[in-house]
């Protein structure tokens, strides 16, 4: 994919975030917050397992570029996957950020950060949502064990 078709992907999904908005009071929502305490990023979480498959993803708040697009992007790709589909592919895009190998197969459109190795300071901007669903996954699963 060149940079210009990835630049495109992430200004999209910034600019037209999916799954983008709130439901606090729904109890069938998991909530989550990822923050970023070095900047603005600030993002709400809402998600929603069902026998073992993520059902829905939701979030809002106030974050940066990069921060709103992969969160964007990490709904999409995730929805409709398994606890543990999900969690192997959030570890091949934690192995993609950190210039390890992975499955880019299994990415879909978050393979539009393959490059942000190059700007390490943008890493924890790419990661911050997919490290709290990360989380509450686990979670879910230690629950269910």
């Amino acid at each position: 994919m060149d940079s210009e078709l990835k630049r495109s992907i992430i200004l999209d999904n910034y600019e037209n975030p999916i799954n983008r908005s709130r439901c606090d009071n729904d109890k069938n929502y998991i909530k989550e917050n990822s923050r970023n305490v070095s900047c603005i990023d600030n993002i709400d979480l809402y998600i929603k397992i069902e026998d073992n498959i993520i059902k829905d993803i939701k979030f809002d708040g106030e974050a940066c570029v990069i921060s709103i697009s992969s969160t964007s992007i990490m709904s999409n790709v995730l929805i409709g996957k398994s606890v543990d589909e999900a969690l192997d592919i959030i570890n091949n895009y934690h192995n993609m950020i950190e210039e390890e190998e992975y499955d880019k197969d299994c990415l879909g459109e978050a393979i539009v950060y393959e490059d942000m190795y190059k700007q390490p300071s943008r890493k924890k901007c790419a990661t911050l949502s997919w490290n709290g669903i990360e989380k509450v996954l686990k979670e879910y699963k230690e629950k269910r064990s």
